[in-house]
């Protein structure tokens, strides 16, 4: 059951979010060359303390850090370490979900550090924009499978692939919620959106196959033929009108 979240959920998932966005602002601004994926990690804990919120991920199911840091061909879930450094010409995505007052915000984005590949760019470009293309189609009265079908056209059309073992997801009082959406599958599908409903949606886009394996950390997850992968990623309150971007930070 997908349950719309009143005013004041809407405005602590409002509060998660922009916590969500001030962090991954300053992850940005600080990565570099060098930096090892664990330093990314204790700069967000800190951060998200500081603002007051929790980090969502850690020790949710396991996990043993406050944000998931993957590099180039891992899609999702890799696990700040400090053996491993960042390098010129990686792309890097960087997830972080914050609970703040008991709700959740989730979001992520893949950085490059300095000059990549004109294929990395494009790849880049894609994930981007697919993911703002599926928000437009969060309004009211549209089918929860039109956002998952807008974001798997998108990508097609850029000869590009969908990750279809992973999906985006409701939100609120816990990380995940009903409904389940992914990126992929035919228009005018599943539940009618309704105002009030906070959604995750995360294209999680390959150069490649679609095709995905799960390292032996039981965590990491990435293409199967090594190719580059992206992750983006807001949460959203389908209302009136355009979306809330929770997670967009606000000026």
């Amino acid at each position: 059951m997908i349950r719309r979240k009143t005013q004041r959920e809407i405005e602590m998932i409002f509060r998660a979010g922009q916590i969500v966005a001030k962090v991954l602002r300053h992850l940005q601004d600080i990565i570099t060359p060098g930096i090892s994926t664990l330093d990314l990690d204790q700069e967000a804990e800190s951060l998200i303390r500081k603002l007051g919120g929790k980090p969502s991920f850690k020790g949710y199911n396991g996990f043993p850090k406050s944000i998931c840091v993957s590099i180039n061909e891992e899609v999702i879930h890799g696990i700040p370490k400090r053996s491993v450094k960042i390098r010129e010409g990686d792309i890097v995505s960087i997830d972080v979900g914050v609970e703040y007052n008991g709700y959740h915000a989730d979001s992520a984005v893949t950085v490059a550090v300095g000059r990549i590949s004109p294929e990395a760019e494009k790849l880049l470009k894609v994930g981007r924009e697919a993911l703002d293309i599926g928000i437009s189609y969060a309004k009211p009265g549209n089918h929860l499978s039109d956002i998952s079908h807008a974001i798997e056209s998108y990508v097609l059309a850029n000869n590009m692939s969908v990750v279809k073992s992973f999906v985006g997801h409701g939100i609120g009082r816990k990380l995940h919620e009903e409904p389940q959406i992914p990126n992929f599958g035919p228009p005018g599908q599943g539940p009618i959106l309704e105002p009030g409903f906070a959604l995750a949606i995360e294209p999680m886009v390959n150069l490649g196959t679609e095709e995905v394996l799960i390292l032996e950390d039981g965590w990491t997850v990435i293409t199967k033929d090594r190719k580059l992968s992206c992750h983006f990623e807001h949460t959203i309150i389908v209302q009136d009108g355009e979306p809330l971007i929770t997670t967009r930070l606000k000026d």
